[in-house]
């Protein structure tokens, strides 16, 4: 194939044994945006230590917070309908339970609990809360 040995080239040390792979830049900024992804997947299941850990949203909690005006007080607690898990009060909680993916000004806020990975969302209204649990799923 024209170009395939430019663009691609197998790495292999002096026993023959494969050791990498070298693309091109030119290569590289083709199919980034395609492989990325799939590069993170087979990081996260060959070494899950070495993916870095999304940072908490608590900035978006404090936003929240500031704008919040309805009639009840913010409610801080949270459960996990899959595994049980339950806290009153998820900023407290050492070692944590679940964790903060997002809030809005909204009223929306996006929790994964630390046990089970489930998806926990709190939509807050006027007069009431709904809470959705939502199971793992793992994306192949």
């Amino acid at each position: 194939m024209p170009g395939f040995d430019t663009h691609f080239l197998p790495l292999y040390d002096e026993n023959k044994t494969l050791c990498g792979v070298w693309l091109s830049p030119e290569l590289w900024a083709k199919a980034q945006k395609a492989l990325s992804p799939i590069i993170h997947k087979a990081l996260e299941k060959i070494d899950p230590a070495s993916v870095p850990e999304t940072p908490e949203r608590g900035e978006d909690w404090e936003l929240l917070a500031k704008y919040w005006d309805f009639a009840y007080p913010l409610p801080t607690d949270v459960c996990c309908a899959q595994c049980g898990a339950h806290t009153e009060d998820w900023r407290k909680d050492e070692p944590r339970v679940f964790k903060l993916r997002s809030a809005t000004i909204g009223g929306l806020a996006n929790f994964e609990c630390l046990r089970c990975k489930a998806r926990i969302v709190k939509k807050h209204f006027k007069n009431k809360v709904d809470v959705q649990c939502l199971p793992h799923v793992e994306r192949p």
